[in-house]
């Protein structure tokens, strides 16, 4: 079963992936790619699961994309909240070889960590599935990363317990 999570919006996006992109690619940009890749070379790539589980931060990872660079064409074969086995395609990249190598590290960096999380959101639910049971994720997230990872949550089928402290009043151990 895929569960229909849409992307999350760019206004949110924005600001985190473009950290991400400036922080691996510095003062200088990709020098390697720069000095090994001719600027003509075009590239075509599969985005496929190494191992079974849920993929989730294809948005993010679509984002990364177009900000390094706008003619990159990702189409996407497998949404966000679906189940891959091994080998399972779940996007192809292509265009710009040069752009690909750029923007490869930091979409596999969300799709890798957004997937783990969903796939063990996944087994948890699996695990309750015959109770009433929910399986719910708290505040307790990565900072800055906090809709990429509840996103994640609920491409696994979880859900969110509360996104911010003025969701609701909770008074804990700490407060009393």
């Amino acid at each position: 079963m895929t569960l229909h999570i849409p992307p999350l919006p760019p206004i949110i996006l924005d600001p985190i992936v473009r950290l991400a992109l400036a922080e691996d690619l510095g003062r200088a940009g990709d020098l390697t790619t720069d000095a090994t890749i001719p600027p003509e070379t075009q590239l075509s790539v599969v985005i496929a699961a190494r191992k079974p589980g849920v993929i989730a931060g294809l948005d993010a990872a679509a984002y990364s994309a177009q900000l390094v660079d706008p003619a990159l064409k990702l189409d996407i074969s497998k949404p966000d909240g679906s189940l891959l086995s091994p080998g399972d395609v779940a996007a192809r990249l292509t265009g710009s070889a040069r752009s690909i190598l750029t923007a490869e590290r930091t979409m596999l960096n969300f799709l890798g960590r957004l997937s783990g999380v969903a796939t063990l959101t996944r087994q948890y639910v699996d695990a309750v599935a015959h109770t009433q049971a929910r399986i719910v994720c708290t505040r307790k997230t990565t900072p800055g990363h906090r809709a990429l990872e509840k996103r994640a949550v609920r491409c696994g089928g979880g859900t969110s317990h509360r996104y911010g402290l003025d969701d609701a009043i909770l008074i804990k151990d700490n407060h009393i």
